[in-house]
């Protein structure tokens, strides 16, 4: 467990710092910065329900919007045929980058998840 949270911790911290050059770096340089704090403070025994809980609200709220806005996922799969997300890291198509970032949040909705479920387990408060 503590192996899983360090490697997402500096995942996560890498995330944070590619979000520099990010049309609102504003707003995901604290997202992955708060998974990354989380997964710190898990390392360190430090687990927090109420923290986990509040990040897995906000994501899933978050990756609502992602999911249906115009140009969000639901548009890249339906109207733009599930176009390469890849193709280029500066995309000025707004559909790619709402789908990149709904899949960082899935990312952290995924490892908040299993820290839950995995301290439930072992006992944790």
């Amino acid at each position: 467990m503590k192996l899983f949270n360090i490697i997402f911790s500096g995942v996560f911290a890498l995330f944070a710092l590619l979000q520099i050059n990010d049309p609102d770096p504003y707003l995901w340089i604290p997202i992955y910065g708060f998974a990354c704090v989380i997964c710190f403070l898990n390392y360190r025994n430090k687990y927090d329900w109420f923290t986990h809980l509040a990040g897995i609200i906000f994501c899933l709220g978050f990756g609502m919007k992602q999911l249906y806005t115009n140009d969000g996922v639901m548009d890249w799969m339906n109207r733009h045929n599930t176009e390469n997300l890849v193709q280029s890291m500066k995309a000025t198509k707004p559909w790619i980058e709402n789908t990149r970032e709904f899949g960082g949040l899935m990312i952290i909705l995924i490892v908040l998840v299993i820290n839950i479920f995995l301290y439930k387990k072992a006992g944790a408060n």
